[in-house]
């Protein structure tokens, strides 16, 4: 668990740097005097739109890499491995026909959204290359993963991408990029800049050899591969469309859908702070899960199961109790365009949904790397069923922009309980226990005593004030109770390095 630990802390400590560097974005984003509200809210579209074009491109690709990687590495010799060959062959053929497809539907996507959504339209081809570059990173991410480099990965996804955009920001707001329509253009090739840069460095690191002769292993395992992916590319796309599909319903069925796509993807930005730690878990969970389930080693991967359930617990409670008692303060107090005040019950949804799935541990990555793949895929049919109608008829009918952050915070429970119930059934594998309540009851504590004590302070005071209480009253909690076993190693390994306690 040691490695795990080290590199999902490094992989955290990426993705909060590269959320900082968000949130920069963001508030150059939607400051007075930025960008407006729709321009925002078209970038929102296309980081949505590009992950449902991955979704249909990938053929199961990602899944193909990190549940057979271990089985290629073991039997073949590098210039023989033919997995990363085929992964990438199988994912430009299924971009192809989902440009292909694109063309003949453009029709369609006019007659929904040219009214609420005009830019929407009118930039719809630069989608592709958004969603190329996304469906060519992934898939070198996911055998990335398995070579244990989920720190460069992180770095490229968490901070090269973002550091792109900021770049493009203060040009735009320097005068060298002219206008909103060269900017959108440009970020467009965001995602196919890191994807080759992390090809490069696979290839200097002598890490690729691209062969399209079929080798032993994918000989003998060819059926099972089939199976796998033929499950999990419809698991994958089915749990991606339920995922996005809420900007896109709000630029499609209300008024002035981009300006509310913009405000809802501003909560979603700030609520993605609540995930950093689950994306640093999942990103070195994924390789030790597979090789555990080659060696039958399922003591392991219950360890990493409870593991994972608390310390991601633990970060979400604390960051969705920080952000949610600062929420109006920093909109007034950083001076974005007021408007985006109507963002704060969106997030306070979303914020709830992230905690029930970090809660909840790495379930789906247990289920992925299983020779249960085929239950992904059902329970995805099942999120799918829940998502698209209670997000059309939530937001059409009664809550407006805030609709799809309750529809996907009922779906999500609902989906993570049915595999908390089938890891327990078949695995008698559960995340749960009492450091679990008494996480939530310290979070729940700790946000009333910091909100109550300064609730009529506000400005920059006030907000320093709450959180500083709620970080040193949850902080305390979390290492008096030892609520998480890797608490008290990093903590051993923080004063180590700063000096105050020797090494052994």
């Amino acid at each position: 668990m040691s490695q795990i630990r080290k590199q999902s802390i490094i992989s955290s400590v990426l993705v909060y740097i590269g959320f900082l560097i968000g949130f920069i974005n963001t508030y150059l984003f939607t400051r007075e005097g930025g960008f407006t509200q729709s321009q925002y809210g078209l970038t929102g579209i296309f980081v949505a739109v590009a992950n449902i074009m991955y979704s249909f491109a990938n053929f199961g690709m990602a899944a193909y890499v990190t549940k057979f990687y271990p089985y290629y590495r073991d039997n073949l010799p590098r210039k023989k491995n033919d997995l990363l060959s085929w992964a990438l062959l199988f994912s430009l053929v299924g971009f192809c026909l989902v440009v292909v497809a694109g063309i003949l539907f453009k029709d369609l996507v006019v007659r929904k959204y040219g009214t609420n959504a005009p830019d929407f339209v009118r930039y719809y081809y630069y989608i592709f290359p958004f969603g190329l570059g996304l469906t060519l990173f992934t898939i070198l991410e996911a055998y990335a993963w398995q070579l244990k480099k989920s720190i460069l990965t992180n770095y490229l996804r968490e901070i090269q991408f973002r550091v792109f955009t900021t770049l493009l920001i203060v040009l735009t707001f320097a005068g060298l990029i002219t206008s909103f329509d060269l900017f959108i253009k440009l970020f467009s090739f965001t995602y196919l800049a890191i994807a080759a840069i992390l090809l490069a460095s696979l290839v200097l690191g002598r890490h690729v050899s691209l062969t399209f002769s079929v080798s032993i292993v994918t000989r003998k395992f060819f059926r099972k591969i089939m199976h796998l992916i033929s499950f999990v590319y419809g698991g994958n796309m089915v749990f991606t469309i339920s995922i996005v599909f809420d900007t896109i319903i709000i630029a499609a069925v209300l008024p002035d859908g981009l300006a509310l796509a913009g405000i809802y993807t501003l909560a979603q930005n700030i609520a993605s702070l609540i995930q950093a730690p689950q994306r640093g878990v999942i990103s070195s969970s994924i390789g030790p899960l597979s090789q555990a389930w080659k060696n039958k080693d399922l003591a392991r991967i219950n360890r990493i199961y409870h593991s994972s359930s608390i310390n991601q617990l633990i970060f979400s409670v604390a960051m969705f109790a920080l952000i949610w008692m600062n929420f109006n303060d920093a909109v007034l107090n950083f001076h974005l365009q007021h408007r985006y005040l109507e963002a704060a019950m969106v997030f306070f949804y979303i914020g709830l949904m992230r905690i029930v799935d970090m809660g909840t541990g790495v379930n789906s990555q247990i289920i992925v790397t299983s020779t249960f793949w085929r239950f992904d895929f059902i329970t995805g049919i099942i999120l799918l069923a829940l998502t698209l109608p209670l997000n059309y008829v939530f937001t059409k009918y009664y809550f407006g922009v805030t609709g799809p952050a309750i529809a996907n915070l009922i779906s999500l429970t609902v989906y993570n309980l049915i595999r908390y119930w089938f890891l327990y059934a078949r695995f008698s594998m559960q995340p749960f226990s009492l450091k679990t309540l008494y996480t939530l009851l310290l979070g729940i504590g700790g946000y009333v005593l910091s909100y109550y004590i300064f609730r009529d302070m506000h400005g920059f005071a006030g907000m320093i004030l709450r959180s500083a209480l709620f970080v040193f009253v949850f902080v305390s909690g979390v290492k008096w109770l030892e609520l998480s076993p890797d608490v008290k190693p990093v903590w051993q390994t923080m004063l180590k390095k700063l000096g105050i306690k020797k090494g052994d």
